[in-house]
């Protein structure tokens, strides 16, 4: 097998694309106003003491820079009848909340309802790393719902659905 080496953008998406992810939404009530993003490069079990996770943004992001000075952001990985809320929330017009089953704390951390998990956090630091930034986060609580809510997953450039194995 021969390695590629064009690693130009196009190229590097579809090859990225054969990584499967899940797919959180970063939500919190700024200014009274819902605000959100959504990343598919959200990872888990960065550290456990002190509990971190992280995610990358684009530079370009219009919606970081809004939502970075929240106290506490709510971190909602999406389930698997969020995909129509996804792109929803992703688009860069419109009410991106609107019709949306939402719930808040007195933080002002904004969940979706539905979510496979909840994770309440604060920004920890912040990494430049190329056209991105690396976005390490404090994890202040969580919920997971026993298992009510199964995750959306993002691969191969399209949402799946996870299904168990079963076994003989």
């Amino acid at each position: 097998m021969a390695l590629v080496t064009d690693l130009q953008p196009a190229a590097l998406r579809r090859a990225y694309s054969r990584f499967p992810s899940g797919i959180a939404a970063l939500c919190a009530v700024v200014d009274g106003q819902p605000q959100g993003i959504v990343a598919s490069s959200f990872t888990v079990g960065v550290s456990m003491d002190p509990p971190l996770v992280m995610f990358a943004v684009q530079n370009t992001s219009r919606t970081w820079p809004v939502l970075r000075p929240a106290a506490r952001i709510g971190v909602s990985i999406l389930g698997s009848e969020h995909e129509g809320i996804c792109k929803q929330i992703a688009s860069k017009s419109g009410d991106r909340f609107a019709g949306l089953n939402l719930h808040t704390d007195e933080s002002g951390s904004l969940f979706l309802d539905r979510a496979a998990l909840w994770l309440e956090c604060s920004v920890e630091n912040e990494v430049p790393a190329g056209d991105h930034s690396v976005v390490l986060l404090r994890v202040h609580g969580h919920a997971s719902h026993d298992d009510a809510h199964e995750p959306l997953v993002f691969h191969g450039s399209a949402f799946r659905h996870l299904s168990v194995a079963e076994f003989a």
